[in-house]
């Protein structure tokens, strides 16, 4: 990293501890309670460039590399720590790239520059109830009928599905099977017929994930993304930044848990001394630092991978940010585990970060593709 680029990253991930800890960390509690996180957040985190990092700017975005985007990231969940109020304001992050790289300039104009200001959220729609990570098997279709597309079938565990505006949906098109028969096609939120209800779960709870069901929607078919039959790789390309994104996150809760841990220690008086004189908690200390540095150092190299262009080209990056993200969110399940014992009874209480982001790896460790596909396709990429 040169030394511009590192003064950029300084200053941004500065400005991000500090829109963090005034606007996001206070209130997630409350957040958590109602289910979501409320709109204006998403126009304050838009007024200072947050939602448009890495967009053109043409539609308002800012140009940036993966090292600038993986800061905002890492600072973000440290500062913030909560997954559930940045899967909400940046589902974006996953719904806008196909249209931005595949889409017509009709449909990015229509849509992109609203979701970076701020006014309209956007999410992407991939997992139906019988599919899970066999994205080859969608049976969501959508059929042609003269200008539209009519669209039958459901979907699930949709970040952002009950509350987006569009929704950039994987569908069946034509009669071929398999991979080469899932198109993309873009989904208002107020579509006729596409009905959305939230789903209860274990964590992420300020973030809205949907159940969707679609009885005849009907879209236009100018909405279609690319071309029919090409949404299987348009998925594939989408999963790559995805999982990188995910590893940056991971690093930054594991952080958060790390701060935590060491400020409890330092304060909580046991037996005479602070709990940090005392070896046991010192080397669970010890123990959160090494993976916090050995995962840091892996998330550098793999955005350099990523920045000299080779995170869709070359089969080892690919291989490398799946076996990231499986790395990453290990350290970011040892770090909680690991806070939440030094913490002990306070560790088990609602409002410490430990407890919130305890709750919230397992999301971590599943979405975005389950350690086990992650591990199958680092394999393969490697040809082992």
């Amino acid at each position: 990293m040169n030394a511009e680029l590192r003064a950029d990253v300084e200053a941004l991930t500065d400005s991000v501890r500090r829109f963090a800890l005034e606007r996001i960390a206070p209130h997630v509690d409350a957040w958590d309670k109602a289910g979501m996180v409320p709109r204006e957040l998403y126009r304050e985190a838009a007024a200072l460039g947050l939602l448009g990092l890495g967009y053109p700017e043409d539609y308002g975005g800012t140009p940036a590399p993966f090292a600038l985007r993986n800061a905002m990231s890492v600072a973000m969940a440290r500062y913030g720590a909560s997954g559930g109020a940045m899967a909400a304001l940046f589902s974006h992050n996953i719904g806008l790239p196909p249209i931005l790289r595949h889409g017509s300039r009709e449909l990015q104009k229509l849509v992109v520059p609203a979701v970076l200001r701020g006014d309209a959220i956007a999410a992407l729609a991939i997992t139906e109830p019988g599919g899970g990570s066999d994205v080859a098997a969608i049976r969501t279709r959508a059929h042609r009928q003269g200008d539209e597309y009519v669209i039958e079938g459901e979907k699930t565990f949709i970040t952002s599905g009950v509350r987006a505006d569009w929704i950039t949906m994987a569908v069946r098109t034509g009669e071929a099977k398999g991979p080469s028969g899932i198109s993309m096609i873009l989904v208002p939120g107020k579509a006729k017929g596409l009905q959305r209800s939230a789903l209860d779960k274990m964590g992420w709870l300020c973030s809205d994930t949907g159940h969707l069901r679609l009885e005849g929607v009907r879209v236009p078919a100018r909405y279609l993304v690319g071309d029919e039959g090409a949404g299987f790789k348009m998925i594939m390309s989408n999963f790559n930044g995805e999982r990188l994104a995910m590893s940056a996150m991971a690093l930054g809760f594991a952080q958060a848990c790390y701060d935590e841990a060491l400020d409890w220690a330092r304060q909580r008086q046991a037996f005479g001394s602070a709990l940090v004189e005392k070896q046991a908690i010192r080397h669970k200390l010890v123990d959160m630092r090494m993976r916090i540095e050995s995962t840091k150092a892996w998330l550098d190299a793999v955005t350099e991978m990523a920045d000299a262009g080779k995170l869709e080209s070359d089969p080892d990056c690919v291989a490398q940010v799946c076996v990231l993200k499986n790395h990453a969110t290990q350290a970011m399940q040892f770090c909680a585990d690991a806070a939440v014992q030094i913490l002990g009874g306070m560790g088990f209480m609602r409002g410490t970060k430990c407890e919130r982001i305890y709750r919230e790896v397992k999301v971590m460790m599943i979405g975005g593709g389950a350690e086990e596909i992650m591990k199958d396709l680092a394999a393969r990429q490697w040809q082992l």
